[in-house]
């Protein structure tokens, strides 16, 4: 099928709760494009010789290297609010990015219009960071994915009936949990890539990405008390993964709804600096935010990280390994190949509180004379790629997390995150916390309202005291933004005792 055919068989769709029902007829009854078995070739049209065209166009004005990246992308979202189907959207975009690379500067430009004399312009306008004379790119080889996440079929495709039964199940089950819940919102996401890849080095690759998410937010409501709370389950899987027992509708909801009535009796947080027991998965957004983005290449490279020129040097404390890796079978961050050709590693960034390496993309590991780690990653066609984290984790350590917490006579029990921010060139961040509890004599005991993190990420990682043998990674939406960019990434962490943070709270 041409890709003009596949837009013209897609609806456009987005509209509120006065015409769900007209809409609902109007994508039952919607044709399918058969995405998952599509050829991406067939479906943008471009030929090998017209992308090397292409290339040689961007390296026409002498720049060093050249990539040609073409995305069709279909996302979709259902919501119910109220016990109604209050959103219904559905959405398709397409287009082509051309990039030129000379030493460290980039010219980038994209077209949505795929015709070859538009890409053409898109071409000439990357090649335009360079002048010089014209290089040529290499005969196009496929680079040989390992395919982590397959797609046997997009569920973006399957009937809306059969995922509106998701819905409701999750809104039944927050509904019946406690009488104190007053309000439900459910919303089921879907995304949906084909990916066509060529560069002026030879490679060449075709992608396909699958990724679902299915969130639960609650009110809980007593006398003037009110709470709310959200979960979240996602991954690069079609809707089966919502039949495992811990991913099933019925238990996202009962767990919102927990947390919520939980914390309508949460007394207010102690402040000041505090000893803080993270809890495992969720509270791996700190080591994401914290220690990661500072292990970025771009960053370090640059001189705008605490890790710049570190190597070999003593970082954390003892014990304490920080691995990225793109490599977990259906993981959010997962991915079968980098946005630049490279396949994903498991790159140790920090071992044993040791600095071993960084997060590369091709750039920065041109310029740093290593080799890209496969973390070269674009929001979208629109974007050229960086250099960003995929699953990003504290390795386990050897200590029971119930021996961890009974280690503790007065602290914090930091379990649920609802996200941060860091300053990447000090590496200052703040942190949310959604749930958290009272330590009192190597106990957990009253649950904790309006809790903040505050610190300094190199700082904190010299205070672990003790790192659990429980590391999990979190199936939660986490959604890492960088210089207007964002993607979907993966956090974990075993349960960790930090000697010290800052507790930002309303009691002294």
């Amino acid at each position: 099928m041409k890709r003009r055919e596949f837009l013209k068989n897609a609806a456009i769709i987005s509209a509120g709760i006065t015409t769900i029902p007209r809409l609902t007829k109007m994508l039952l009854s919607r044709p399918t494009t058969n995405l998952s078995v599509a050829d991406p070739v067939s479906i943008f049209g471009i030929s090998e010789r017209e992308a090397r065209e292409l290339l040689n166009l961007a390296l026409s004005h002498g720049a060093d290297f050249a990539d040609l990246y073409c995305e069709y992308h279909i996302s979709s979202l259902l919501r119910m609010e109220e016990d109604q189907l209050k959103d219904v959207s559905y959405g398709i975009v397409m287009g082509v990015g051309m990039r030129a690379v000379k030493g460290d500067q980039i010219g980038y430009a994209y077209t949505e219009e795929l015709d070859l004399a538009q890409m053409k312009k898109a071409a000439m306008a990357a090649a335009t960071i360079a002048n010089q004379r014209p290089g040529s790119s290499s005969s196009p080889k496929p680079v040989k994915i390992k395919n982590l996440y397959p797609v046997k079929q997009a569920s973006i495709e399957l009937p809306l009936d059969q995922k509106l039964k998701l819905i409701e199940r999750a809104n039944v089950a927050a509904h019946q949990s406690d009488t104190k819940i007053v309000r439900v919102t459910v919303a089921l996401y879907e995304d949906f890539r084909q990916i066509l890849y060529y560069d002026s080095m030879g490679k060449y690759f075709t992608d396909q990405q699958l990724l679902t998410a299915l969130r639960v937010y609650v009110v809980a409501e007593e006398g003037s008390n009110r709470q709310g709370a959200g979960t979240a389950r996602s991954a690069r899987h079609d809707l089966t993964f919502y039949d495992k027992p811990q991913n099933q509708p019925e238990e996202i909801a009962r767990e919102a709804a927990r947390i919520a009535v939980t914390n309508l009796n949460a007394k207010p947080a102690p402040s000041g600096p505090q000893i803080v027991i993270l809890g495992p998965a969720e509270s791996g957004v700190l080591i994401h935010e914290a220690v990661g983005h500072g292990l970025e290449a771009d960053y370090a490279r640059k001189k705008l990280s605490n890790y710049s020129d570190r190597i070999g040097q003593k970082v954390a404390a003892e014990g304490c390994t920080i691995i990225d890796s793109g490599l977990f079978p259906h993981q959010r961050g997962t991915i079968n190949v980098d946005d630049e050709g490279n396949l994903p590693t498991e790159t140790v960034l920090i071992e044993n509180g040791i600095l071993r390496g960084y997060l590369h993309d091709q750039i920065s590991a041109r310029a740093m004379q290593t080799t890209p780690t496969g973390n070269g990653r674009r929001q979208s066609y629109a974007h050229p790629p960086q250099a960003r984290m995929t699953n990003t984790y504290l390795k386990g350590g050897k200590y029971p997390p119930e021996e961890i917490i009974a280690s503790v006579k007065y602290g914090v029990y930091a379990k649920q995150f609802s996200g941060g921010q860091v300053d990447i060139t000090k590496g200052d961040f703040t942190f949310g916390v959604t749930e958290a509890y009272l330590i009192e004599d190597g106990h957990l005991t009253a649950p904790l309202k309006d809790v903040t993190l505050i610190g300094n990420g190199p700082d904190v990682m010299t205070k672990i005291l003790m790192v659990g043998n429980d590391m999990r990674l979190s199936n939660g939406t986490w959604t890492c933004g960088k210089n207007g960019q964002s993607v979907p990434v993966g956090v974990g962490n075993p349960t960790v005792k930090i000697s010290a943070i800052t507790v930002g709270g309303t009691r002294t």
